[in-house]
């Protein structure tokens, strides 16, 4: 088999990317539309990740932030977005490249996504040369809410690009 020197692994991936940075600019033109919300994964030390040193030391590696009900000033731009969100009742803006993001997941529709290490991925894209690659981490699913921890639902359909790679 030839080798992929087009690195289309890397290319699905900033197209994945592509249905976050549009899902968030929906949300910041008009809001939720029913019941839909966010669960978004990132790398807290990813290049351009912006989060205050008191949040930096509590997740010292990756955080999950929840987009549903009290989030404010979301802006989305192409590279990255920004939020503001509390965490115990201390308000914070975080910046969150796109290329930060792990794991992305909308619960109300079961839809995920998950992406591989960031930082070898831009090193990569930028060289245009062969990656290291480490297995993306399980996005971790939040506990049920209350109101829906008794429905039955199905566990959400994450899509990992591993399962579409030749080994």
């Amino acid at each position: 088999m030839a080798e992929d020197l087009m690195r289309y692994d890397l290319l699905a991936q900033e197209a994945l990317r592509g249905v976050v940075r549009q899902a968030l600019r929906r949300v910041e033109r008009s809001g939720f539309p029913g019941q839909h919300h966010f669960y978004i994964a990132f790398l807290t030390q990813a290049p351009g990740v912006q989060i205050s040193e008191r949040l930096r030391q509590r997740y010292p590696t990756e955080m999950t932030i929840v987009l549903q009900h009290q989030f404010w000033d979301l802006t989305v731009r192409e590279e990255e977005f920004q939020v503001g969100l509390s965490f115990n009742d201390i308000p914070e803006k975080l910046v969150i490249p796109f290329r930060a993001v792990k794991g992305f997941l909308d619960p109300s529709v079961q839809f995920g996504l998950q992406f591989e290490t960031v930082a070898e991925e831009s090193a990569a894209l930028q060289a245009e040369g062969p990656v290291k690659k480490e297995a993306p981490t399980p996005l971790k699913r939040p506990e049920p809410e209350p109101e829906s921890a008794d429905s039955g639902e199905s566990a959400p359909k994450i899509v990992s690009l591993d399962a579409f790679r030749k080994k």
